[in-house]
């Protein structure tokens, strides 16, 4: 097993990759409709405590892996046990957490679709003098239309591995020097209008005040999954991205960067939308529509709503392929770590991956009334159980082994720092984190 050669170029670029990673549908699509619909603040306290309880311990876990190993993910985890005595099995976690990114990134790149149509139309004033009932019903008929979706995965998936297949100082590095600072730049700005619209007081109260009452097993659970799904822990893309991590930065203090801005960009999200739909008394509980019906319909009746309802599709573009492109690494990167070459990886896993999206893309259409546990079309599937279940039994995975099997020296030296900082972090994920964890999700299966 040969160190993985590939390095970033700076501490910039690391943040800059992690955050990629991290930032992405979860922040600006799943977070406001998610918080519309477990009861606002009482989700929005339960994120972020969990992002610092659960999410900050085990980036550094599942980063330090990767510092350590030096290889893909699951090569790492294989080196890393048999240096400290452990089972050889404990590799597999690479393997399920390369499963678990793969089956999100094939909703995920269904739902980046939408942003390219949504894109083109606000640009070419597509919802102008739109009525809510034809912005609604149009919505519903590009989602049963297969062959519009599949023209927009299809794209989607060519501009993800395309960068993928360029490397991580052509392809990836060099996009998220671009793209990542025009997201923020973006999200500010419509954030600074959030504050001029007459339903920002309402939007800050109903994602700022204390609402206990709307708790529940449920709630949690989601919060908690919606944590790891926005950090990105437990997919073991944090992992590769460790292997890549320049010697001399601090982890932790790259990993504290990367959860605040990950938590900035929900909240301006959150606020920029629910600032919109309070505006014009719609529905913040509407769910996964949320951005592409409230928001169209709320920003028709605008002066100028055409400029920034173009604004939030580019915004939300941008944001989904940044993390696309940070998703697909560690899969490519097994199997690079297994004598592929780095085209031919990506466009065996781009293939698949699309291949997979197609039964979310007809899960609108023709094969809306095949439900594979309960009432759950494919769709409803992979964009609930890998997100909310898989993420934190990797991340729980992760945890133990990077707290519990790996040797102190090797940790506390990927970790870096003094070491009273590395018994912290070690007693807060084995006394913590990890219990935790088993505990809401043990909770969730009973």
């Amino acid at each position: 097993m040969n160190e993985t050669l590939e390095r970033w170029h700076s501490r910039r670029a690391f943040i800059l990759a992690v955050t990629g990673a991290a930032v992405g549908l979860g922040n600006i699509w799943r977070f406001p409709y998610m918080t519309g619909e477990n009861g606002g603040s009482a989700f929005l306290l339960l994120y972020i405590l969990f992002v610092v309880v659960l999410g900050l311990p085990m980036m550094m876990a599942e980063i330090l892996i990767g510092r350590a190993g030096r290889r893909s993910p699951m090569q790492a985890l294989a080196y890393l046990a048999n240096e400290a005595g452990a089972s050889p099995h404990w590799r597999w976690i690479g393997l399920f957490g390369a499963l678990t990114v793969f089956f999100i990134l094939s909703f995920y790149s269904v739902v980046s679709g939408w942003s390219i149509e949504y894109l083109v139309d606000a640009v070419n004033g597509g919802f102008v003098e739109r009525t809510p009932a034809q912005i609604g019903s149009a919505f519903d008929a590009f989602l049963a239309d297969p062959l519009r979706m599949t023209f927009n995965h299809t794209l989607f998936m060519l501009l993800t591995m395309s960068v993928v297949a360029a490397g991580v100082s052509n392809g990836l590095e060099k996009l998220n020097n671009v793209m990542m600072p025009l997201l923020y730049v973006i999200l500010i700005v419509l954030g600074g209008y959030a504050v001029t619209t007459a339903g920002f007081g309402a939007a800050m109260a109903w994602l700022f005040t204390p609402n206990p009452a709307a708790i529940d097993l449920q709630v949690v659970l989601n919060a908690m999954g919606h944590a790891f799904f926005t950090l990105a822990v437990g997919a073991c893309a944090l992992m590769a991205y460790g292997a890549y991590m320049p010697e001399e930065q601090s982890l932790p203090r790259a990993v504290c960067a990367v959860a605040l801005l990950d938590i900035a960009v929900a909240l301006l999200s959150g606020i920029a939308i629910f600032s919109v739909v309070f505006t014009h008394g719609l529905d913040p509980t509407e769910g996964p529509g949320l951005m592409f019906v409230t928001l169209p319909i709320a920003f028709s009746e605008l002066p100028g709503g055409q400029i920034w309802l173009g604004a939030f599709f580019l915004l939300l573009l941008v944001a989904t392929w940044t993390s696309s492109i940070n998703l697909a690494e560690p899969m490519v990167a097994m199997l690079i770590g297994a004598g592929w070459r780095r085209g031919r990886a990506a466009l065996l896993i781009g293939a698949l991956v699309w291949a997979v999206g197609l039964l979310s893309v007809l899960s609108f259409s023709t094969l809306a009334d095949v439900h594979w546990i309960g009432e759950m079309n494919f769709f409803a599937l992979v964009s609930t159980v890998p997100p909310d279940i898989f993420l934190p039994i990797g991340g729980l995975l992760i945890a133990i082994f990077a707290a519990w099997r790996m040797l102190p020296e090797a940790a506390a030296s990927a970790l870096g720092g003094p070491a009273a900082g590395f018994r912290l972090w070690r007693g807060v994920v084995r006394y913590v984190s990890i219990p935790l964890t088993a505990v809401v999700l043990l909770s969730s299966l009973i």
